[in-house]
């Protein structure tokens, strides 16, 4: 083993959108005001029905609130843990967390990205994690700058054509309603 694979990992970015806080928000507020006593009244139901040990709905009600008071506590954990970013960077021509990044590559095919904590990845939107080896590419460079960035599939070049720190028309098109890990079991 080479003293390069001894190197520690880097540290990953605990940050986070004001609207990806939010969104974490939600989810805890629903499922601790919503989901978690609907699923208690319904253990409590099953439970007035007999024999436990072989009552479904009991059995699997018991689990799902497992599940639940894990996903709300790992929910409160991170709550405390990330850092909002909700300033725009002194100079909202470069590349930083939150920008939304229009690139060109060398076949001129667009690609649209915003760059996000962890907890906010979406492939489908183009919201590609800070940790990302294309975000970590971008970090701090301007618009109209050519950047060659190492991707799993090999090295690529991208021009960089537009940063905004404001939500564009086409991130607006493809927002949906939330969608929360929990919804279905």
């Amino acid at each position: 083993m080479s003293e390069e694979n001894n190197k520690p990992l880097p540290r990953r970015a605990h940050l986070i959108t004001p609207e990806g806080e939010q969104t974490l928000k939600d989810e805890y507020d629903f499922l601790w005001r919503k989901e978690r006593p609907r699923v208690t009244q319904e253990v409590s139901d099953a439970a007035k029905q007999g024999d436990r040990s072989e009552n479904a709905e009991y059995i699997y009600g018991k689990k799902r609130l497992r599940q639940i008071d894990s996903r709300l506590r790992f929910l409160k954990k991170r709550l405390e843990l990330v850092t909002v970013v909700d300033r725009v960077p002194a100079d909202p021509s470069r590349v930083y967390f939150g920008a939304w990044i229009e690139l060109e590559d060398d076949d001129g095919e667009v690609s649209r990205y915003r760059i996000v904590g962890e907890d906010e990845i979406d492939l489908k939107r183009g919201y590609i994690s800070v940790d990302a080896p294309l975000a970590r590419g971008l970090m701090g460079k301007p618009v109209d700058d050519e950047v060659t960035v190492l991707l799993p599939k090999g090295e690529t070049t991208y021009y960089i054509l537009a940063v905004s720190y404001q939500r564009p028309a086409w991130d607006r098109a493809s927002s949906g309603t939330a969608v929360f890990a929990d919804d279905n079991p």
